[in-house]
């Protein structure tokens, strides 16, 4: 990954929707040879993925919580379960598998404080290998996003 490349992945973590034109007016290549390094880029798994990031105020303001999950026992099978049950689920939006203290920090969104309740009943109280969770209520959302300084 050349100085292009990097600067190609910056521009486009703010901005992923940058025709080839204007990419490489903004960093000096012809609209071709951005071209051909965003397909590299993607081919290569470093762009994994496109998407629309939403604006919760566009859909009253959903709740976000902040999850600390302990687990009874980190055997693999456990472990690994616990890991495909969160993929599964549209309202887990972030999950971490963590050393120390805690075993799982979870980023979750719902629509209100009710439905909260009821994916915490599916999600935590019905699994027995779960020791404890513990719900941090986001009250301000100062900071959020997924770039990687490149």
């Amino acid at each position: 990954m050349d100085s292009f490349d990097k600067k190609i992945l910056e521009a486009l973590q703010q901005n992923n929707r940058l025709s080839s034109l204007e990419l490489g007016q903004k960093i000096g290549l012809s609209a071709t040879a951005c071209q051909r390094r965003l397909k590299k880029l993607r081919q290569s798994g470093v762009i994994s993925k496109e998407v629309a990031v939403l604006d919760p105020v566009a859909f009253n303001n959903y709740v976000t919580v902040i999850v600390e999950v302990v687990m009874k026992q980190g055997g693999v099978e456990s472990i690994e379960s616990f890991k495909q049950r969160m993929l599964a689920q549209p309202h887990v939006q972030q999950c971490y598998y963590m050393a120390g203290n805690i075993d799982f920090i979870l980023v979750i969104t719902a629509p209100n404080m009710q439905a909260y309740e009821q994916l915490t009943q599916k999600l935590f109280l019905c699994d027995q290998n779960i020791q404890k969770f513990h719900s941090n209520i986001v009250m301000d959302k100062v900071k959020a996003g997924l770039n990687i300084p490149v």
